[in-house]
């Protein structure tokens, strides 16, 4: 596996990441002893950047992650990200108060078992709280050794800048993938121009673009039942434009998984998607993306087969979590 470096201070991470969400949440079941040998099949395959939250389960994925890794630490650059807050009641809140980072982290050591993060995000910014006092807080983390690398989640152009003034930001994570391309219109630019790099979760649109969801009807513990792009004529749509990439993976002999994620490893070398599955098999598929390399004249025929313009419904706005825009 090849690697990539992301933002000024050099933090090194695979070409390709693991994003671990679905083990604790969001798409429905999942069995705890197949997702920690999927993570250990990761680190096999030079998987080793892996993105959790101490949002994702309340807790669990992180504790699940830690499990998985133990005895490994020294193979794998963990992420993870404080801020979004989930009650016991289900109601979810952002909280990026500086007096409550120090805690935050602490917590997640704990769960992780292990004795620094390497990279610490900030998993939605707090409108309440000016961005530069938060990762002021973040940055005193990095000055006691609890956090190598500073990164922010879904975060504006001018937020970028802001906090960017303040310390050093290794990356910026966000929806990007084919079918998702919002971020390229100011926050990659932006990202660029201060030299952080792109985690992009999601690469795989949720699944749709692996051409393996051939239904919109999911169970009820699946967020992408209330999600626009899988509903009605916008799923039909979208699922049009997903054959035509299909058609064109099998003309490479890869998998439309695999296309799609080597167009974005395409789009840069500062950037890393980080995919998540909880299957081993589709882990190692994913992995083999890393090996292929498109043309420039294969990447314009993605765009004209699958064009920003042709797909239909926005992301999910999650209205009801307020400030949190998306799940992840």
């Amino acid at each position: 596996m090849k690697t990539r470096i992301l933002g000024p201070a050099g933090l090194t991470v695979s070409s390709l990441g693991l994003g671990c969400m679905g083990f604790s949440q969001a798409y429905g079941l999942a069995d705890d002893d197949e997702s920690v040998a999927t993570v250990r099949r990761a680190i096999e395959l030079g998987v080793t950047f892996l993105d959790t939250a101490m949002s994702y389960g309340r807790g669990h994925n992180e504790q699940l992650v830690g499990r998985a890794i133990a005895g490994r630490r020294e193979h794998v650059v963990v992420a993870t990200k404080f801020g979004i807050v989930r009650g016991e009641d289900g109601g979810v809140r952002v909280d990026g108060r500086p007096e409550n980072v120090r805690g935050y982290c602490e917590a997640s050591l704990a769960r992780l078992g292990v004795e620094h993060i390497d990279l610490y995000y900030q998993h939605r910014v707090d409108p309440n709280i000016p961005i530069e006092e938060t990762v002021g807080a973040m940055a005193e983390l990095v000055d006691q050794g609890k956090v190598r690398y500073l990164g922010l989640s879904e975060a504006s152009a001018d937020e970028l800048e802001r906090a960017a003034a303040v310390h050093p930001i290794s990356a910026l994570q966000c929806e990007w993938s084919l079918w998702w391309r919002e971020a390229e219109d100011d926050v990659v630019p932006a990202a660029r121009r201060l030299g952080i790099g792109l985690v992009a979760y999601s690469p795989l649109g949720r699944g749709f673009l692996t051409g393996t969801v051939k239904t919109n009807e999911f169970s009820v513990d699946d967020f992408r039942r209330n999600d626009p792009r899988f509903v009605g004529t916008e799923f039909t749509r979208n699922q049009t434009i997903v054959e035509e990439v299909a058609r064109l993976a099998v003309a490479h002999g890869v998998t439309p998984a695999q296309l799609t994620l080597a167009w974005l490893l395409g789009q840069g070398e500062d950037v890393v998607p980080i995919p998540g599955t909880r299957r081993r098999e589709r882990l190692e598929e994913n992995a083999r993306a890393a090996m292929l390399e498109l043309s420039p004249d294969d990447l314009d025929r993605l765009q004209t087969v699958a064009p920003r313009t042709a797909w239909a419904g926005d992301r999910q706005s999650f209205a009801a979590h307020g400030t949190v825009r998306t799940p992840a």
